[in-house]
């Protein structure tokens, strides 16, 4: 019987199976930083800061609302003008469209010195005119997280809610890496800043996690009846 999600465990092995120090890097990207393919294959060299250990994310998935700051008309990404009131929005919309449109990132220095090897190897790609760390499609590295996950050996993944099984995927990392996230600390705080960290729009997509992550209700309940009650102890009417 498979897993739910990876294990940081589970992630060695994978990247251990790696015969490549590009998908090497790869998965441990995906895991350590928790980002979608799109935005791990979005990398440029001028994105990663070596010295103060970041990686700035551009947000690829983000939906933009956009409304004209005199009537609050919707606008589109298009717009020049307010479709309603005819206001000039150009410069607003612009605004709104570089507002969250980037995250910038903390890099743990295992993940850093991988990082300085690749580059030094020449690992980075040319491509319009920016050096990319990847040259990859998405099914491709679809093809490279499942192939290294069939040499490691790792099970298929359970879908707790359909329990349908499914191959080790890209996103199962994010995956792995969220849960990893909230087990550590499942506070207010450490959710906050797990959204942040995976781009969430909705606090509510990241509290799933809470969910996946394994017996926090049963603990809870547990701890409703430590004490007086746990003991036998029942107020008198």
């Amino acid at each position: 019987m498979g897993k739910a999600y990876l294990e940081p465990g589970d992630v060695a092995r994978l990247e251990d199976a790696a015969q490549y120090l590009r998908d090497r890097l790869l998965i441990r990207l995906l895991f350590h930083l928790g980002c979608r393919v799109s935005e791990a294959l979005a990398l440029r060299l001028k994105d990663i800061d070596i010295r103060r250990g970041t990686v700035t994310i551009e947000h690829l998935k983000s939906r933009i609302q956009l409304s004209c700051p005199g009537c609050s008309a919707r606008l589109g990404k298009g717009h020049k003008y307010c479709p309603v009131c005819g206001q000039g929005v150009e410069k607003a919309v612009a605004q709104e469209k570089a507002h969250h449109r980037y995250r910038t990132l903390p890099v743990d220095e295992t993940t850093l010195t991988l990082l300085k090897e690749y580059i030094g190897r020449g690992g980075a790609v040319e491509r319009n005119g920016e050096k990319h760390l990847f040259d990859l499609r998405r099914n491709r590295v679809w093809q490279i997280v499942k192939e290294c996950a069939e040499h490691a050996g790792l099970p298929r993944l359970v879908n707790a809610e359909s329990g349908k099984t499914h191959n080790v995927s890209p996103h199962r990392l994010r995956d792995a890496f969220a849960v990893h996230a909230v087990k550590a600390d499942d506070s207010g705080d450490g959710l906050r800043l797990l959204q942040e960290h995976l781009g969430h729009r909705s606090i509510v997509t990241t509290m799933k996690y809470r969910k996946v992550s394994g017996e926090e209700q049963k603990e809870w309940y547990r701890k409703l009846w430590q004490g007086g009650q746990a003991n036998g102890q029942v107020c008198q009417p």
